[in-house]
């Protein structure tokens, strides 16, 4: 199994940019926040540590998805962004979006927030799967 070091740093990089357009000011950052009732005001305190959690989880996410791809590729012989792109949907679907799923119906969470939070997920397992397939 190879990783494409220059794959997971360009995925990674990429999806700092979903996270940064996904929770910008608008519709879904604005339901989000009505939705968890965090504020600007009220997670600046945590901010640094807020940052530094997603930065590490999307450094492993992108090292994660490179290595999932490198496997399905060298299984399968196919090396194209379709393959990627299944991977990282896959990916997300057995462990991203099953635990999140779990996760806010035991804590009674609304299915709108559910919603909003496996889209981005989904959004940035694709568009990491996107880059890494690409190069």
């Amino acid at each position: 199994m190879e990783i494409n070091w220059l794959g997971v740093v360009l995925a990674f990089v990429a999806g700092m940019v979903v996270a940064f357009i996904w929770y910008q000011k608008g519709f879904i950052a604005d339901a989000w926040a009505q939705l968890t009732g965090v504020t600007p005001e009220r997670s600046r305190p945590a901010r640094t540590r807020n940052m530094t959690q997603l930065l590490v989880a999307n450094c492993v996410t992108a090292i994660g998805l490179a290595a999932g791809i490198s496997l399905a590729s060298e299984a399968t012989g196919d090396d194209s962004v379709g393959l990627a792109l299944l991977v990282g949907f896959a990916a997300w679907l057995t462990f991203s979006a099953t635990t999140l799923l779990q996760h806010n119906a035991f804590e009674l969470k609304p299915a709108k927030l559910t919603f909003i939070n496996t889209g981005y997920q989904l959004a940035l397992f694709l568009v990491m799967s996107l880059v890494i397939g690409l190069l």
